[in-house]
């Protein structure tokens, strides 16, 4: 045993195989044994935990090339690891934007300086996210791009998008969709329906959602393309991806915490921190999105995780960004929303989005001897009031500032590199 070793010490280990009570060894990066009574250098207490492979997101907006005020990689990246995160997927809406080599060499190289969770930089859909030319999608798979995305812009064109999704399929890379008919869209802050419309302010129709994400399916049956459909907010969404995947259909989905738990009430004070792209829904689409992530419907639980520096968020409602931090809170906020099993949340949080992400060779592992230490310990059970002053990110556009949450992450281990410890980050 080498003078760096840790011992998670009785935990609950989660593993796709079953649940069981066990210390954890780390090695030199590796987990050395799993068992009981053992022994290291640096003991973590693991006692009324839960012990997993760390989380990996889908979907985290870190800003940095060219948003920097908001957020950079290292601090989003430090975010990041205080959720449980150990491997992150960098939208690609940057300035400039993913769409070069040069680019998602610049994004991965500034996280593994950071060495505090993996950063895998996604790769653009068109040239600048513009829409109109597709980007060198064979370079950028070459350079280790696995998912392509236009994040906050779907792409309208249903010409173009075909075309996508023929040059991607022979290159086994994911194209994720922000579905949104921009045109149905024009000027609204939130959605349509009853409460919009006593507020008098305009409206943003789910079939603005469900028309791209109805498109992209027919697509996909056409080409064969592997497709991946981003923070789904309906419930006619999650009707059309059930029975997307009832066709066999290779479609995957994810769901955010924030539409999970927050309704579009909650915009009745005209606050921009409950403006979300796309936007807060009804009670009827939350509990339809909560049985699609239930019965599998939906794959994984991604934070969108959106910071707005405070003078962009505290513009009037029309004119303010859309956009919530979420890497701290997912945990807790699903926790608290969802009645959920460990195991699910397990899945959705980390065993799945490790496979969309393309990376599911070292995150997402199950804890066992020779396997990579990514590695997250967390609860079910700590209550706590989530404050803006006290999160990691750059940004304080959080939407759960007050309230009170259940579950925390304890312990964060990032290739056998303790960079978490008892909900403190250590680097």
């Amino acid at each position: 045993m080498s003078s760096s070793s840790i011992v998670i010490r009785g935990g609950t280990v989660v593993n796709p195989s079953g649940n069981e009570v066990a210390d954890v060894r780390i090695v030199n990066g590796l987990i050395d044994a799993v068992g009981t009574g053992l022994q290291g250098d640096v003991i973590l207490d693991a006692a009324g935990a839960y012990v997993s492979s760390g989380f990996v997101d889908l979907h985290t907006h870190l800003r940095e090339p060219g948003k920097e005020e908001a957020e950079t990689i290292e601090t989003g990246s430090r975010a990041a690891a205080l959720g449980g995160y150990t491997a992150v997927v960098a939208m690609p809406n940057t300035d400039p934007a993913q769409d070069s080599v040069m680019v998602v060499r610049f994004v991965r190289e500034r996280g593994e300086a950071a060495g505090l969770c993996e950063v895998i930089p996604s790769g653009c859909i068109t040239m600048g996210r513009n829409g109109a030319n597709l980007v060198p999608y064979a370079s950028l798979a070459a350079e280790g791009v696995h998912i392509f995305t236009d994040d906050g812009n779907g792409v309208q064109d249903p010409l173009l998008m075909r075309r996508a999704l023929e040059y991607a399929a022979p290159l086994n890379v994911t194209l994720a969709q922000h579905c949104e008919v921009s045109r149905l869209t024009e000027g609204a802050v939130m959605h349509e329906g009853a409460c919009c419309s006593s507020m008098g302010v305009p409206g943003w129709p789910a079939i603005a959602e469900e028309l791209m994400l109805h498109r992209d399916i027919e697509l996909v049956r056409l080409t064969g393309a592997r497709m991946h459909f981003l923070h789904l907010s309906t419930k006619g969404s999650v009707e059309l991806v059930r029975q997307a995947k009832a066709d066999g259909l290779p479609v995957t989905a994810e769901v955010t915490p924030h539409h999970l738990a927050l309704q579009d009430e909650l915009l009745r004070g005209f606050d921009p921190l409950f403006k979300v792209n796309p936007p807060l829904r009804t009670a009827e689409d939350i509990e339809a999105l909560k049985a699609g992530l239930i019965d599998g419907t939906i794959d994984a639980v991604a934070t969108d995780h959106a910071p707005h520096a405070a003078h962009t968020k505290e513009q009037p409602l029309d004119a303010a960004p859309p956009g919530m931090l979420g890497l701290e809170t997912a945990l807790a906020v699903l926790n608290t929303a969802v009645n959920v099993d460990v195991r699910r949340i397990a899945e959705v949080m980390s065993w799945n989005p490790a496979q969309i992400a393309g990376v599911g060779d070292h995150q997402g592992r199950p804890i066992a001897v020779g396997e990579p230490a990514n590695i997250a310990v967390w609860d079910t059970t700590s209550v706590w009031t989530v404050s803006r002053d006290e999160l990691a990110s750059r940004s304080k556009n959080t939407p759960y500032h007050g309230m009170e949450v259940r579950g925390r992450v304890r312990h964060t281990i990032f290739r056998g590199e303790l960079v978490v410890q008892e909900g403190k980050a250590l680097k």
